[in-house]
């Protein structure tokens, strides 16, 4: 029998690592779990404090596959995600392992079940043009165009955006063919098709928005006590780094370049990158209340559900018995 995919999601900041940990030792440990990072900023070597990536002795403790694997300023894609992500199932698989892939980008997640749609590749003369109009129009006017275009697409995009928000907008202009429907012809087929067996697809909630937004604060706090600005230095030392980049405008570090730029001081640094947070902490909740067979879970009894969602896994057809 083919052994399930564990399916963690969650907002940023409420305890999802610290969940798959506590599954990996309720179900044997490393020999028996493998975790999959789903998370487009720890895929980063270098950004550690900023991205609240698990600590070396963690990591060695509770190894998970997809994070440090790309220098910064290298990009990194969701296709690029769900290559990675069949490669990591499958050598779980291999190994008897239950792959359990624990995060918070919900794009990954969104493209890792549905698949991947064959779209064009990218074209430098489109891209440059609409990088032109981001820089005199606004994001606010292009991501009005996109609705006005294809507003199945839109309502997922951010106008904050710019990587998405241009990619839709390269592939019409391309292609002629709203992106959207081209999400539908997909290329690679769902995971179930890609990868067999059965997904269990857990989503871990805040009982109270405020008590998210507590959590956010204090994590951004210790963040910048353990050295987060000391870091964005480092990276900022490079010369092949840029704003432009999606590593360096990952949220909390766009802001952090702000300001070592001198555009802001460090009270609106905090300020800014905190309320940032909030509001993808806020996108996240949206795609998970609508995320179709998840079983949702209150984050403030987390570790409480730790024995039933082992027990779900265990009881699935080609989990191997915990032999202790």
């Amino acid at each position: 029998m083919t052994t399930p995919i564990v399916l963690l999601m969650g907002p940023t900041a409420l305890g999802k690592t610290a969940l798959a940990m506590a599954l990996q030792d309720k179900l044997g440990g490393p020999d028996r779990v493998s975790l999959i990072s789903v998370d487009s900023a720890l895929v980063y070597r270098g950004m550690d404090i900023g991205t609240a990536k698990p600590t070396a002795s963690e990591l060695a403790a509770y190894p998970h596959a997809l994070i440090d694997i790309r220098d910064p300023a290298e990009p990194y894609t969701a296709a690029d995600f769900v290559a990675d992500a069949d490669a990591a199932v499958e050598e779980a698989r291999r190994a008897d392992r239950v792959p359990i892939l624990v995060g918070g980008t919900m794009l990954y997640f969104r493209r890792f079940v549905d698949g991947i749609a064959a779209l064009p590749r990218a074209d430098a003369n489109t891209r440059a043009a609409l990088a032109d109009e981001l820089a005199s129009r606004g994001g606010e006017a292009l991501h009005a165009e996109l609705t006005r275009i294809d507003p199945e697409a839109a309502v997922g995009i951010h106008p904050n955006n710019p990587q998405r928000l241009l990619r839709a907008l390269e592939i019409v202009r391309l292609t002629g063919v709203p992106v959207s429907a081209q999400w539908r012809e997909l290329d690679s087929g769902d995971v179930v098709e890609r990868l067999g067996g059965k997904v269990l697809t857990y989503a871990l909630e805040p009982e109270h928005r405020s008590v998210l937004h507590e959590r956010i604060a204090e994590r951004f706090d210790a963040m910048l006590a353990q050295g987060f600005v000391e870091e964005l230095k480092a990276l900022t030392a490079r010369s092949d780094l840029h704003a432009d980049l999606p590593s360096m405008r990952a949220v909390g570090y766009r802001q952090g370049l702000e300001l070592l730029a001198g555009e802001i001081d460090a009270a609106g640094f905090r300020e800014q990158a905190v309320v940032a947070t909030r509001r993808l902490a806020k996108r996240q909740l949206t795609w998970l209340r609508s995320w179709p067979g998840a079983v949702h879970l209150q984050a403030d009894d987390a570790l409480g559900h730790v024995a039933r969602v082992a027990r779900d896994i265990g009881n699935q057809p080609g989990v191997l018995p915990d032999p202790k």
